[in-house]
């Protein structure tokens, strides 16, 4: 089955209608801020940053639907720290993310976001060695990135760090974190943070979890829903090929053929059968490179960035890719394997 995608870069798309003449300022973005927007590229603020930032500077709680790609962390990012410009304070804000790669991504913005202003975040995942991780978080960051089960384990052992203090939790794609069976870390993350807090909640769906942690977490909640339905981003083709699944792999290597030249994301459902396609399709001669979630996370994380920086042309993925990583440059998507879910 194969997906073919055009590509979008996710903040130059100018809507259509009133919200083209739209500027972060009209929103209420502090100056220093725009300014960083500006270096980064964003020229306008996309449809969930409309939505949801003049809300979270009045200071209320957040739902937010919209899907990968919607430029929703500008729109947790851009309020917390402009309320962290007007009284600073170590150990600011939580965000808490499904998988590593979009924490690493996530930290990235903020960074970016917050480097004018010397905004510091710790990025807290597994597979990562937990005595740099404690380190880190000595140093009191302003913003800790993490995924639920590796921030567990520093609440419980690392002496000195606690989240007593926190202004904000942020729980971004919150369908996918309740999905992967997180919720006893989350649940237990809920009791040692403070209750007096802001709480933003972003997520693709509105699942029945997603709904019980909305209850359990979000004070009288403002919800800012751009996507009500699953939907692709406008301006993608798309494609399916129905054949035996004995001739998928020559299918496969004639349209990585045909269309030459161009950057390809494939997803497997397993990781054996992303390693193999990846031998398979190198030993043809493209330029191919695995990540899957046996890799350690340094080769994952290389992995990602050697694709990011084009010197490899193909990335062969399991899920661990499918949501939420920015990687404008991809101009073909191709699902090799049926995902398990319809949603996917």
């Amino acid at each position: 089955m194969c997906n073919m995608a055009a590509p979008e870069d996710e903040h130059d798309v100018a809507e259509n209608g009133e919200e083209e003449k739209k500027t972060f300022r009209d929103l209420g973005v502090t100056d220093v801020l725009c300014e960083a927007c500006e270096q980064l590229g964003w020229k306008q603020p996309t449809k969930i940053q409309i939505e949801a930032i003049p809300v979270a500077l009045q200071g209320r709680d957040i739902i937010g639907l919209a899907e990968t790609g919607s430029g929703k962390t500008g729109a947790f990012a851009l309020p917390i720290l402009q309320t962290l410009l007007e009284s600073p304070q170590r150990l600011y804000a939580l965000v808490l993310t499904p998988t590593r790669e979009l924490a690493f991504q996530i930290s990235e913005q903020f960074e970016a976001l917050g480097s004018s202003i010397g905004v510091k975040s710790a990025v807290i995942v597994g597979g990562i060695d937990m005595m740099s991780q404690a380190m880190a978080l000595a140093k009191k960051p302003h913003v800790v990135i993490a995924t639920p089960g590796r921030l567990i384990d520093h609440l419980e052992n690392t002496k000195g760090f606690n989240l007593r203090a926190l202004k904000y939790l942020v729980m971004d794609e919150a369908d996918r974190i309740l999905n992967m069976d997180f919720e006893t870390e989350v649940d237990k993350i809920l009791k040692v943070i403070p209750r007096d807090r802001k709480t933003f909640l972003f997520s693709a769906t509105m699942t029945k979890k997603v709904q019980k942690l909305q209850r359990a977490a979000l004070k009288d909640p403002i919800k800012c829903a751009v996507s009500s339905k699953y939907q692709t981003v406008e301006k993608l083709q798309q494609f399916y090929i129905f054949i035996p699944s004995k001739f998928k792999d020559s299918y496969l290597v004639y349209i990585l053929n045909e269309l030459a030249g161009n950057s390809f994301m494939i997803f497997c459902s397993t990781c054996n059968n992303t390693q193999r396609l990846a031998l398979l399709v190198r030993n043809l001669g493209f330029t191919a490179i695995p990540l899957h979630g046996q890799m350690s996370q340094n080769k994952r994380l290389g992995a990602l960035n050697k694709f990011k920086a084009k010197s490899r042309s193909i990335l062969l993925a399991t899920d661990v890719a499918s949501r939420g990583l920015d990687i404008p440059h991809v101009d073909v998507v191709i699902n090799f394997d049926i995902p398990t879910h319809s949603k996917i």
